[in-house]
């Protein structure tokens, strides 16, 4: 039987933990190589392991999103291993302080901007030729409701993923001409050690897993996948289209 994505290229940021790790085997058990980015060595082996049992394969980048000169270099090393990337998973995210906006340094916002929205900024820029390269290249972005809701409290968080947010859709904006198709993915309240952090009194297994989230994000990356510049909200299992607000 012909795996769904089949010799195709992906990359997946945050991929040691959470939905990054999650989508990265769920991207391998459907027959992508995995180029899996992470800060942890360690916890990136424990994914090639469970990558390899699947009969797949794995290029393991142990990187700081924040060393955007590391992006750029990655970027530069896919072009000389394969020449072009069919898939981008922009997955990694720091929550950062909780805590009423006059109450917070600048060193942290600054450290939730940089993680959150400069360095999906840094990999489109350095991704973009080879998703050109692509036939039909796909990139799917993590975002959160808190980008449109503005809770009290986590304005970092807020702020930095409605910055992705409008990031992502001028790209896909840019490229609507072009094979390339650009989404949005909002996964909700999830079972992840992040959420937990944020909701220490949040009983965890009332939330879906990573696994049951990724399993919605594999469609999005597929070369059948036609839709652009859209968010998928995966509480809801509803693909939304960003309108002005009312």
């Amino acid at each position: 039987m012909t795996l769904p994505l089949a010799s195709r290229i992906a990359l997946v940021t945050g991929a040691s933990r959470g939905i990054g790790y999650a989508t990265a085997r769920a991207l391998a058990k459907a027959g992508a190589h995995i180029v899996a980015v992470a800060r942890t060595q360690g916890a990136l082996e424990e994914l090639d392991d469970e990558i390899r049992k699947e009969g797949s394969s794995a290029t393991l980048v142990p990187l700081s999103l924040t060393d955007f000169e590391g992006i750029a270099r990655l970027g530069a090393a896919l072009h000389e291993r394969h020449g072009r990337l069919d898939i981008l998973v922009g997955n990694a995210g720091i929550a950062g302080p909780s805590s009423p906006l006059g109450h917070i340094e600048l060193k942290p916002w600054n450290d939730v901007m940089a993680v959150n929205a400069t360095a999906n900024f840094q990999l489109i820029r350095c991704m973009e030729p080879l998703l050109r390269q692509s036939d039909a290249g796909r990139a799917v972005f993590v975002t959160s409701g808190a980008s449109h809701k503005a809770p009290a409290y986590i304005g970092p968080y807020s702020a930095s993923k409605a910055a992705l947010e409008a990031l992502v859709r001028v790209w896909a904006h840019e490229t609507e001409s072009t094979p390339i198709r650009v989404n949005l993915f909002d996964p909700g309240p999830i079972r992840t050690r992040m959420r937990a952090a944020v909701f220490p009194g949040e009983d965890p297994m009332t939330l879906d897993t990573p696994e049951q989230a990724a399993e919605f994000i594999i469609p999005m990356c597929a070369p059948s996948w036609a839709e652009t510049g859209k968010l998928y909200d995966y509480k809801t299992r509803q693909l939304m289209n960003f309108r002005p607000p009312a």
